[in-house]
């Protein structure tokens, strides 16, 4: 285990970590020019993080997860600048041919022990062969350091992957990798198949060549890895291995090929002696992998140089072995220049090194072809003795399809191969007459069947293309494709027809399935929302010309369902959403219809009950079986759904709008605090028509000068005297009146323009509050604003705070900011942050609702807070345990030294029992009403009336 520990806070500094910037469209992001590598670290490892959104650079510490730790350690950092949380997977492939070197190269390992972020646990690692893969989760805004404890210095790439992407460039590398590896078999296998065929010395060698490239491309691709298991292999040595038999192979052809022996003595000796020594490096390979490899490839490059002078020598000789060979190796020298550009780092991309791979196949098969010229010289390939029948006919055996010839005149089917073998019957069980063959067909081709042959004899021209499905002896069907063409007769009558006849029953289940998958759910099995929607329009065209049926909507949304799924993990998550798909089955009959509209939304076409009270028990029989527990991981877990129901009543709404309609009912029931059934109401569409046309109306209310605030008093207990007010917004809507702060505060805040309001209040109060001080003289009161969470998450409250006070040439020490538990609690480490620039201004801060949030003693302490102010709902509290609750946080706040503020307070006896215990002030309709600017500055006049004016 690595173990994270945060030593200090440090003021951002110059040469601080740069954060690389995540957004939502950056699908791949190559890392590795902005890892910061420490080599020979020790096992403790300590480095400054990247500044975070607050500006602040961090100390941490690493520790190794063993012993063993070579203290080798990489660096990097990632901000998130999107609004919605990314899935991110950090990849570091083992091995890279890019800049792996000539001399004691690179030849892979695992990258990567583990990687702690800055923020949260250790990631977790994916599985995967051929890299070291871990999945990350960023928040929006969020500035993360990662660092990764790694088994050396040598990180060849570190890349970012989008998770989808990923996967996509995985199966597609994966494909191609399958397609080389097949032809680099199929080319050994072939050559090999020439040596038995045609002993010449040249076959072996180049088999031998072959070879050695499937042996390489196995290695590079990860085949051995697949088949053996990761941990039964040592990586570097198979490596090595497979280029030290390359380098041997190459040596090997070029020897035998040009026939060097022929020319000198010496020149065998020679090769004998540098295949020797290239065969002492499969031993060197198993003790050093690293240095018999950069040996190999040494010794492939002299090949190549060895081999054009040869070429070019023996080419102005007249010897055409030679100059056939030179297509082959101009294509090795131009493959060894590529293959130089890569190990020395100067062509750097992820495509160079399969292609490197295929260069080798493409190399082999040039070969090949070569050595086939000379292999099968003065044969029958050379002289074209093949009639065109016999080229037809090797063409059909080559292709692997079965003949199919039926004999019209006599009525009888044959097929070459035997077609029946393939289905596991009898041989001969298909020969014969064609209507042996109506019995296995099935019932639904029969009549095609069968039709399809009598108008090919009745037209007597065209051609048979016919797909049918035929029974094997298992049961199951098989699809078949016939394409055939008649033969006609000298009569004009067809006399035979004669094509092939092809198993499709693979292509056909591709087709089967992506036609499903488009149409249905890949988990659930159920309709998607595109199919459920084509079904509900369908019922809805039968319902206008049936009175009898009225189909009735449910859209059913799982309430907490992401909180489980992000406890327990998407995996569960999916096996959650089966299980509830099977107990909705349970529920419907026959003629419904039950689909995934979205991820957690399922979807419900009730055709088979049409009274409203049986609708209604339906409905509650969904929302029941939903509520039973799932026990999951040795933990039991109770869900709950929102459901919105509508019927179908007005022949104008199509199916869309009906669905729409009930989706408008859910989101009225989540947002009633969901575990609810909610019928579908016109109204409603009113309701999302009416916010919107509120939010736009809000964010020109400010220009128009709607927005006022108003000013609630706030007195001292012992002595009823004005101690300050608390700044409330109203907003005198030009159409609808007075529009309650609880009807368009939350508006401003899902529309992100609480934070100008939020400005607006701190502004316009520090201004009154000035003008007051300046016409009734030093009056001992004080102002309360309310702050909103985006004005506390945005670093520069405290400038803007600064600013106003300046602007309106108010003393700081009158504002006081009043914050609730929950707004500190969303991110504790900024606020802490902010409200100390706040206090370091000379502004007060208050707790408000305090008693009704967290409740947690702990922040009191942690917040530079000099204010508490209980609730109202505390205060009118009518238990036995009210007052024993207030005296607690009284004497709490008095030993604290924290000014108390009681809302809520409807009586004088509440007043005097509040005094009697220590708290200071009280606020409530019952000390006054909210007031305009105006109506303050007349009350103050009253209070104070002999206070000098100025």
């Amino acid at each position: 285990m690595l173990l994270f520990l945060v030593l200090a806070l440090l003021p951002v500094q110059a040469m601080a970590l740069e954060a690389v910037k995540i957004s939502r469209e950056d699908k791949a992001l190559d890392l590795t020019k902005v890892v910061e590598i420490y080599a020979n670290q020790g096992e403790a490892f300590q480095v400054s993080t990247a500044a975070g959104t607050d500006g602040i650079v961090r100390r941490i510490e690493v520790r190794a997860s063993g012993d063993k730790h070579a203290g080798d350690w990489a660096v990097f950092a990632l901000a998130n600048v999107s609004d919605e949380q990314l899935e991110r997977l950090i990849v570091a492939p083992h091995y890279r041919l890019v800049n792996s070197k000539l001399f004691w190269p690179d030849l892979g390992s695992d990258r990567i022990i583990s990687i702690t972020p800055s923020e949260g646990f250790a990631l977790d690692r994916e599985p995967s062969n051929d890299a070291d893969v871990f999945s990350i989760t960023l928040n929006p805004g969020a500035v993360i350091t990662f660092v990764a404890e790694i088994n050396s210095p040598q990180l060849p790439q570190l890349y970012l992957w989008e998770p989808e992407a990923y996967k996509d460039t995985v199966n597609a590398f994966t494909l191609y990798r399958g397609i080389v590896l097949g032809i680099a078999g199929l080319l050994a296998v072939f050559l090999t198949n020439l040596f038995v065929i045609k002993g010449t010395s040249m076959l072996p060698a180049t088999a031998a060549l072959a070879w050695a490239v499937l042996a390489y491309v196995c290695v590079d691709f990860g085949f051995l890895e697949q088949l053996f298991g990761r941990d039964a292999l040592d990586e570097q040595i198979w490596r090595s291995g497979a280029e030290v038999a390359l380098a041997s192979g190459m040596v090997i052809f070029l020897f035998t090929y040009l026939n060097l022996s022929r020319w000198h003595a010496n020149l065998a000796y020679a090769t004998l002696a540098w295949v020797l020594g290239l065969c002492t490096l499969f031993a060197v390979a198993i003790y050093d992998p690293s240095i018999a490899s950069g040996i190999a490839r040494m010794s492939i490059a002299l090949t190549a140089v060895v081999g054009i002078v040869l070429i070019i020598f023996l080419g102005f000789n007249r010897y055409d072995r030679a100059i056939l060979l030179i297509p082959s190796w101009l294509v090795i020298i131009g493959w060894m220049l590529a293959a130089w550009l890569t190990i020395t780092g100067q062509l750097d991309n992820d495509i160079i090194q399969p292609a490197l791979a295929f260069g080798l196949v493409l190399i082999v098969l040039l070969i090949g072809f070569t050595v086939m010229q000379h292999a099968f010289a003065g044969g029958a390939y050379q002289q074209g003795l093949f009639s065109d029948l016999e080229r037809q006919s090797l063409a059909l055996t080559g292709s692997g399809d079965t003949i199919w010839d039926w004999d019209v005149a006599r009525d009888r089917v044959t097929t070459i191969p035997d077609i029946a073998l393939k289905l596991g019957a009898v041989p001969g069980a298909l020969h014969g007459p064609a209507r042996n063959w109506l019995p296995r067909l099935h019932p639904d081709d029969r009549d095609r069947f069968r039709a399809t042959l009598d108008i090919l004899l009745a037209q007597k021209r065209g051609r048979l293309q016919h797909d049918f499905r035929l029974r094997a002896e298992d049961g199951q069907y098989h699809w078949l494709s016939i394409r055939a063409r008649p033969v006609l007769a000298g009569n004009g009558e067809i006399s035979r027809c004669v094509g092939i006849v092809a198993d499709v029953t693979e292509q056909k289940n591709i087709v089967n399935r992506l036609l499903n998958d488009a149409l249905n759910d890949n988990l659930t099995g159920l309709p998607n929302r595109q199919l459920f929607l084509d079904r509900l329009q369908a019922l809805l065209a039968l319902a206008a010309a049936d009175e009898r049926m009225r189909p009735t909507v449910l859209t059913i949304d799982i309430d907490r369902y992401k909180q489980v799924n992000d406890q327990l993990g998407i995996a569960a998550g999916d096996n959650i959403l089966i299980a509830l798909t099977r107990r909705l089955r349970r529920l419907l009959k026959p003629q419904d219809t039950l689909g995934r509209l979205s991820g957690d939304e399922f979807g419900v076409i009730l055709t088979s009950e049409t009274d409203p009270a049986r609708i209604a028990d339906f409905a509650d029989a969904v929302a029941k079986a939903i509520s039973v527990p799932i026990n999951f991981a040795n933990q039991e877990f109770v869900l709950t759904a929102s459901i919105g129901i509508v019927s179908w009543t007005d022949p104008s709404v199509n199916g869309e709008g009906l669905l729409n309609d009930a989706e408008l009912a859910m989101y009225r029931a989540k947002k009633s605090g969901g575990n609810r059934v909610e019928p579908f109401q016109p109204s409603f569409r009113m309701a999302v028509s009416d916010r919107l046309q509120l939010e736009s109306d809000l964010r020109r209310a400010l220009e128009r000068k709607e927005i006022s605030m108003v000013y609630q008093p706030i007195v001292r207990l012992d002595d009823a005297e004005i101690a300050g007010f608390e700044a409330l917004m109203r907003w005198d809507h030009p159409r609808r009146g007075n529009v309650p702060p609880s009807e368009f505060i939350p508006i401003a805040e899902s529309s992100n323009f609480i934070a100008e309001l939020g400005l607006f209040a701190i502004e316009r109060a520090t201004a009154d509050l000035s003008i007051w001080l300046a016409q009734m003289g030093d009056i001992p009161f004080f102002m309360s604003v309310n702050v909103t969470s985006a004005q506390l998450i945005n670093s520069n409250l405290a400038e803007d705070v600064r600013r106003a006070l300046a602007h309106a040439d108010c003393p700081p020490d009158r504002l006081k900011l009043e914050l609730t538990e929950a707004i500190v609690m969303e991110n504790p480490e900024q606020s802490r942050l902010v409200l100390e620039k706040l206090r370091e201004a000379g502004v007060s801060l208050a707790i408000d609702d305090f008693g009704t949030g967290f409740s947690s003693l702990g922040y009191i302490t942690r917040f530079p807070f000099d204010t508490i102010k209980i609730d109202k709902a505390l205060v009118r509290d009518t238990s036995e345990k009210r007052d024993v609750l207030l005296r607690s946080i009284v004497s709490m706040a008095n030993e604290l030294g924290m000014a108390l503020v009681a809302e809520g307070i409807e009586s004088e006896e509440d007043a005097i029992k509040l005094g009697e215990m220590g708290c200071q002030y009280g606020q409530s309709f019952y000390f006054g009403p909210p007031i305009g600017s105006d109506s303050v500055q007349r009350l103050l006049r009253e209070r104070f009336p002999l206070l000098k004016r100025g």
